[in-house]
């Protein structure tokens, strides 16, 4: 790591801070000035990847009270996963460094329960939006083997899904976490009052880990 560049458990306390602000309408909207946009202009270190739902309201930005150059973000629905987000997610932290890669998902997320319901009825939807619910579909039936029924534990089971698969998928980045130069983190957003929430972590202890 440079000096400029936080470790990981100072990344996730950085985002951690920025959402405690966001919960208590306080934001101090960093980095968001004309000397910021000037000084990130030539290059970019972003402190964290953010890869998360594209629900309207999972701005990352916005949420972890950030600004210009700090966040790395990837958005698909329901954050499924593809090469071009594996492309995307190792280019930021084997060419840009950053130390934290956050897998951002939601309460009330619309893939999950589409995904729920076509598991449930044996249906499907039309076009590109069924690749979506194919590659929700593993952690919906993980959800449904363990017993679970509430919304909160199936998005749960989701995230934790798409961490293991991007450290089984990226070999770069489980040999980063194995080295101690990055963390993979599953964060649980709840939409109506803005906490940010672990769900699981890679590369910090999550026993040590404070949330939101």
């Amino acid at each position: 790591m440079t000096a400029q560049t936080p470790t990981p458990r100072g990344a996730f306390e950085m985002l951690l801070a920025g959402n405690e602000r966001f919960v208590a309408g306080s934001p101090e909207h960093p980095n968001q000035d004309a000397a910021r946009r000037a000084e990130t202009a030539p290059a970019q270190s972003p402190f964290a990847v953010m890869f998360g739902c594209s629900d309207s309201r999972l701005a990352a930005e916005i949420i972890f009270d950030r600004g210009l150059g700090d966040l790395f973000v990837v958005r698909t629905a329901g954050h499924v996963l593809g090469s071009e987000v594996l492309g995307s997610i190792e280019y930021a932290v084997s060419v840009l460094g950053s130390p934290m890669v956050v897998v951002l998902g939601h309460d009330a997320c619309g893939a999950v329960a589409a995904t729920r319901a076509a598991v449930q009825d044996g249906t499907t939807a039309g076009g590109y939006v069924r690749d979506v619910i194919e590659r929700v579909t593993p952690s919906v039936l993980a959800a449904r083997a363990a017993g679970h029924t509430k919304d909160a534990d199936f998005i749960a089971e989701h995230i934790r899904h798409t961490v293991d698969l991007l450290l089984d998928r990226s070999r770069l980045l489980a040999e980063a976490v194995d080295a101690g130069k990055i963390a993979v983190v599953g964060l649980s957003y709840r939409l109506a009052d803005g906490t940010a929430h672990l769900v699981t972590t890679r590369g910090i202890d999550e026993t040590a880990a404070s949330v939101a």
